[in-house]
Protein backbone atom coordinates (compact mmCIF):
# COMPACT_ATOMS: atom_id res chain seq x y z
CA UNK A 1 0.00 0.00 0.00
CA UNK A 2 1.32 3.52 -0.76
CA UNK A 3 1.59 5.16 2.36
CA UNK A 4 0.47 8.84 1.13
CA UNK A 5 -3.10 7.47 0.24
CA UNK A 6 -5.74 4.12 0.04
CA UNK A 7 -8.30 3.69 -1.77
CA UNK A 8 -11.82 2.74 0.13
CA UNK A 9 -15.07 1.00 -1.03
CA UNK A 10 -17.42 2.95 -2.62
CA UNK A 11 -20.57 1.70 -5.14
CA UNK A 12 -20.47 3.64 -8.05
CA UNK A 13 -17.32 6.60 -7.25
CA UNK A 14 -13.73 6.54 -6.71
CA UNK A 15 -13.08 7.52 -2.92
CA UNK A 16 -9.83 7.88 -1.19
CA UNK A 17 -8.30 8.80 1.73
CA UNK A 18 -4.99 10.96 1.41
CA UNK A 19 -2.32 11.59 4.63
CA UNK A 20 0.04 14.15 5.33
CA UNK A 21 2.08 15.31 7.93
CA UNK A 22 1.20 18.81 6.75
CA UNK A 23 -1.98 20.16 5.45
CA UNK A 24 0.12 20.46 2.44
CA UNK A 25 1.22 17.34 1.56
CA UNK A 26 -2.04 15.62 2.31
CA UNK A 27 -3.40 17.69 -0.58
CA UNK A 28 -0.52 17.28 -2.60
CA UNK A 29 -1.23 13.31 -1.87
CA UNK A 30 -4.97 14.09 -2.64
CA UNK A 31 -3.96 14.73 -6.00
CA UNK A 32 -1.51 11.90 -6.43
CA UNK A 33 -4.80 9.91 -5.52
CA UNK A 34 -7.15 11.35 -8.03
CA UNK A 35 -4.90 11.10 -10.57
CA UNK A 36 -4.05 7.21 -9.89
CA UNK A 37 -7.16 6.63 -10.48
CA UNK A 38 -7.05 7.69 -13.91
CA UNK A 39 -3.40 7.40 -14.62
CA UNK A 40 -0.20 5.76 -13.06
CA UNK A 41 1.79 8.69 -12.39
CA UNK A 42 4.78 7.34 -12.24
CA UNK A 43 4.88 6.87 -16.30
CA UNK A 44 4.49 11.39 -16.06
CA UNK A 45 7.52 13.15 -16.93
CA UNK A 46 7.94 16.46 -15.43
CA UNK A 47 7.99 19.12 -18.40
CA UNK A 48 5.70 21.39 -17.51
CA UNK A 49 4.86 23.27 -14.46
CA UNK A 50 1.50 24.75 -14.10
CA UNK A 51 1.12 27.47 -11.21
CA UNK A 52 -2.11 27.38 -9.40
CA UNK A 53 -3.83 29.73 -6.88
CA UNK A 54 -6.81 29.73 -5.52
CA UNK A 55 -9.10 31.01 -3.19
CA UNK A 56 -12.01 29.25 -1.02
CA UNK A 57 -14.44 29.85 1.92
CA UNK A 58 -13.59 27.23 3.59
CA UNK A 59 -11.03 24.20 3.73
CA UNK A 60 -13.89 21.78 2.27
CA UNK A 61 -14.37 23.93 -0.59
CA UNK A 62 -10.77 24.80 -1.33
CA UNK A 63 -9.96 21.16 -1.62
CA UNK A 64 -12.63 21.03 -3.74
CA UNK A 65 -11.58 23.79 -5.84
CA UNK A 66 -8.17 21.98 -5.78
CA UNK A 67 -8.74 19.06 -7.27
CA UNK A 68 -11.72 20.39 -9.91
CA UNK A 69 -8.85 22.81 -11.03
CA UNK A 70 -6.63 20.49 -11.51
CA UNK A 71 -9.43 17.85 -13.38
CA UNK A 72 -9.90 21.44 -15.46
CA UNK A 73 -6.37 21.60 -16.47
CA UNK A 74 -6.25 17.83 -17.39
CA UNK A 75 -9.27 18.22 -19.71
CA UNK A 76 -8.88 21.71 -21.66
CA UNK A 77 -5.06 21.84 -21.78
CA UNK A 78 -4.54 17.78 -21.90
CA UNK A 79 -2.30 17.89 -19.73
CA UNK A 80 -1.31 14.83 -16.89
CA UNK A 81 0.67 15.98 -13.51
CA UNK A 82 2.84 13.24 -12.08
CA UNK A 83 3.87 15.57 -9.21
CA UNK A 84 2.29 18.15 -7.38
CA UNK A 85 3.84 20.82 -4.82
CA UNK A 86 1.73 22.85 -2.50
CA UNK A 87 4.48 25.79 -1.47
CA UNK A 88 1.15 26.76 1.35
CA UNK A 89 -2.15 26.89 2.20
CA UNK A 90 -3.34 30.12 4.38
CA UNK A 91 -6.61 30.41 6.22
CA UNK A 92 -7.78 33.21 8.10
CA UNK A 93 -11.09 35.06 8.72
CA UNK A 94 -11.73 35.94 4.93
CA UNK A 95 -10.94 31.72 4.16
CA UNK A 96 -8.71 29.66 2.58
CA UNK A 97 -5.98 30.28 -0.15
CA UNK A 98 -3.58 27.68 -1.72
CA UNK A 99 -0.24 28.26 -3.63
CA UNK A 100 0.50 25.52 -5.34
CA UNK A 101 2.45 23.79 -8.64
CA UNK A 102 1.66 20.87 -10.70
CA UNK A 103 4.41 19.45 -13.11
CA UNK A 104 3.74 16.81 -15.66
CA UNK A 105 3.26 17.14 -19.48
CA UNK A 106 0.77 16.93 -22.79
CA UNK A 107 -1.04 13.11 -22.96
CA UNK A 108 0.78 11.05 -24.84
CA UNK A 109 -1.59 8.03 -25.58
CA UNK A 110 1.27 5.50 -26.60
CA UNK A 111 2.70 5.82 -23.41
CA UNK A 112 0.04 7.31 -21.50
CA UNK A 113 -2.39 4.23 -20.65
CA UNK A 114 -5.63 5.55 -19.38
CA UNK A 115 -7.94 3.34 -16.47
CA UNK A 116 -11.10 4.81 -14.94
CA UNK A 117 -12.10 8.69 -16.21
CA UNK A 118 -12.99 10.45 -13.32
CA UNK A 119 -15.62 12.99 -14.03
CA UNK A 120 -15.30 15.95 -11.34
CA UNK A 121 -14.61 16.29 -7.44
CA UNK A 122 -17.56 15.93 -5.12
CA UNK A 123 -18.52 16.73 -1.66
CA UNK A 124 -19.40 13.42 -1.10
CA UNK A 125 -18.40 12.02 2.07
CA UNK A 126 -15.75 14.81 2.27
CA UNK A 127 -13.46 15.19 4.86
CA UNK A 128 -10.00 17.51 6.21
CA UNK A 129 -9.20 16.67 9.61
CA UNK A 130 -6.31 16.98 11.79
CA UNK A 131 -5.04 13.84 13.23
CA UNK A 132 -2.53 12.96 16.17
CA UNK A 133 -0.26 11.84 12.98
CA UNK A 134 -0.03 14.90 10.86
CA UNK A 135 -3.84 15.53 8.59
CA UNK A 136 -6.14 13.15 6.66
CA UNK A 137 -8.38 14.24 3.70
CA UNK A 138 -11.27 11.79 2.75
CA UNK A 139 -12.27 12.64 -0.78
CA UNK A 140 -15.04 10.84 -3.36
CA UNK A 141 -14.80 11.65 -7.16
CA UNK A 142 -17.41 11.07 -10.06
CA UNK A 143 -16.22 8.46 -12.18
Amino acid sequence: MDERFEYLEHTADARFRAYGKTLEETFENAAFAMFNVMIDTNSVENKVSQEIELSSEDIEALLFNWLSELLFVFEVETMVFGNFIVDRIEEDNGGCRIYAKATGEEIDLSRHKFDTEVKAATYNGMKVEKTPQGWMIQATVDT
